[in-house]
């Protein structure tokens, strides 16, 4: 019997080691910053602010 060639499918395949991946980096960046002494809410605010995804509360208040 042949070696099976894909692990889920041919389209399943990419989308899986995407999705490990950016668990892995996620993961890693989490961890990093908690050895800095910040929080999982301050880490996840910082990079919704960088994506974009959130504004700065500082530049909200210049701007309010």
């Amino acid at each position: 019997m042949p070696a099976p060639t894909h692990l889920i499918s041919k389209v399943g395949d990419p989308i899986f080691a995407v999705f490990i991946g950016l668990s892995a980096a996620a993961t890693r960046i989490n961890r990093e910053e908690k050895e800095l002494g910040r929080s999982t809410a301050d880490t996840l605010n910082t990079g919704m602010r960088r994506l974009g995804l959130r504004k700065d509360e500082a530049v909200a208040a210049k701007k309010g």
